[in-house]
């Protein structure tokens, strides 16, 4: 058993919380928890108070502001961890503002040894500690504040929480002496701004580093670990699987020698209206109680999508009815990028889903603040789906309708994913024509000829055969092959390299 092992935990309850500290704040400890006015600081400290007393300990909050009891209480009333019943036995208000002015930082410090020896407190919360600090007559003073502290702690078995909102000191003298620094944060990105979580130390512990997003809601703080640090090493070990998993489109399982690869990950591309929607409705509707699906979309609500599914001659209502397909939808607006992925990650845990359509990767696009982290985000939460044994299928939308290349949307993506299957318009005899390709394989043969594909009422995605009798397809442009030009043996139009047209005199 390693030393973090065997150091006893004090859980936070906060969710997300506990994960970041690797089980919870190191109990006796004493740890800050600073930030500007409003970060948080005074919610999260409560509620960590409330989720302490609930597991059966006592706790006690004194302040040092001059904002009456009655008024944070009436502000914590509106919080559901609120529970006026523990009131005082169990968690107990006191000020320590008058004694810190009359006696300073000696007066005060008998004032939390009487108390938390009275209570049998064993979680302390002290909000306002800048006013201690102000309050000493030399840095000396207030590091021996400090240490008394400790040592109260270290008696009483009891963890203290010391809420400051930090003066912009290079090191403040306190930093040095206490056993964990959290910082809270809301910072401006454009016309937004973000809540994020910082541990900056967490003595004799690991830790999940970096900025960890957060809200605020009438649940209090609700954190969600930052993905690139909390899956590094994926949930459960990953393993090589042997099936395939049928899409739900005949034409294109042959295409893809049975269908997807087991635990892998696929994009579909193409631009708005060509199909990638429907080609996924097809893939979830294929589940059952072997493969349970699951529908993650930004862009139509549920019941938009069952219509249209009942309109391709799809049972997805049926589906969802047995429970082997649920369908969440997440609004377009203010996401937080680590909190989807939280929320998807929990539906297929939830679920046990085999089966996964992501549509698609441009709302957790919107989503970010820092593009900067996108591939090596995407790259982590795929290793985490493909080891929980998910089969996933995304879409990608590409900027232009008809054109002779595919743009990708993001730099990088293509390099994560095992298939890669491109939907494009193509203009012949002046109609327009939806073409599909596989472009990418990984570890498999697949046909790699165009075909033409139609969606039709109560057929839905169906597959015409191989695009044949017409080249310059990828210009999006199409044009009859003249009479007497064939393409070359095992090759068809639509797999003529760049530059190998007819000559003048073939034509």
């Amino acid at each position: 058993m390693s030393d973090v092992d065997r150091i006893e935990r004090v859980p936070s309850g906060v969710p997300g919380l506990d994960t970041i500290l690797n089980g919870g704040f190191p109990k006796g400890g004493i740890h800050i928890i600073q930030g500007l006015p409003g970060a948080g600081k005074t919610t999260l400290g409560n509620q960590l108070c409330y989720h302490h007393a609930a597991s059966g300990g006592r706790a006690l909050y004194v302040t040092l502001l001059a904002e009456s009891h009655a008024r944070m209480l009436l502000h914590l009333g509106t919080m559901r961890f609120f529970d006026a019943a523990r009131l005082p036995d169990e968690i107990a208000y006191i000020s320590g503002l008058g004694v810190l002015q009359g006696e300073g930082l000696p007066g005060l410090v008998t004032l939390l040894r009487r108390e938390v020896a009275a209570r049998k407190a064993t979680a302390l919360i002290l909000d306002g500690l800048v006013a201690a600090e102000d309050r000493a007559a030399s840095d000396t003073e207030f590091k021996t504040f400090i240490q008394e502290l400790q040592a109260q702690a270290g008696l009483h078995g009891c963890t203290v929480f010391l809420l400051t909102t930090a003066k912009g000191q290079a090191v403040p003298p306190e930093h040095t002496m206490v056993d964990g620094i959290l910082e809270l944060t809301d910072i401006r990105y454009g016309s937004r701004t973000e809540r994020g979580l910082y541990v900056r130390k967490l003595r004799g512990s690991d830790y999940l580093p970096g900025r960890h997003p957060f809200r605020i809601t009438e649940e209090g703080l609700e954190i969600y670990p930052r993905v690139e640090a909390a899956f590094r090493v994926t949930s459960v070990p990953d393993e090589a699987r042997p099936g395939k998993l049928a899409t739900g489109v005949g034409g294109l399982d042959a295409m893809l020698g049975g269908g997807l690869r087991e635990a892998s990950v696929s994009g579909v591309l193409g631009p708005s209206g060509i199909g990638k929607t429907t080609l996924g409705l097809h893939y979830v509707s294929a589940a059952g109680p072997a493969e349970p699906g699951l529908f993650f979309g930004f862009y139509e609500t549920p019941p938009r999508l069952l219509q249209q599914a009942a309109s391709l001659g799809l049972d997805l209502a049926g589906a969802v009815n047995r429970g082997d397909v649920e369908i969440l939808w997440q609004p377009q607006g203010e996401n937080l990028q680590d909190a989807l992925a939280h929320r998807l990650l929990d539906a297929i845990t939830r679920r046990g889903v085999k089966r996964l359509f992501l549509d698609g990767l441009g709302g957790f696009v919107e989503s970010s603040v820092e593009p900067g982290r996108l591939s090596r985000f995407f790259s982590v939460l795929s290793n985490e789906l493909r080891a929980r044994g998910v089969t996933t299928l995304y879409t990608m939308e590409t900027r232009d309708l008809v054109g002779p290349g595919i743009e990708m949307p993001m730099m990088g993506i293509s390099s994560l994913v095992e298939g890669l299957i491109a939907l494009r318009y193509v203009e012949r005899q002046a109609r327009s024509r939806r073409l599909l390709s596989v472009v990418k394989l990984r570890g498999s043969g697949f046909d790699p000829r165009l075909h033409e594909f139609v969606i039709k009422d109560g057929r839905g995605f169906t597959l015409a055969g191989a695009f044949e009798g017409a080249e310059e397809l990828l210009s999006g442009f199409a044009r009859d092959r003249p009479a007497g030009d064939h393409p070359a043996a095992g090759r068809s139009a639509g797999d003529r390299p760049t530059g190998d047209r007819p000559s003048p005199e073939e034509g």
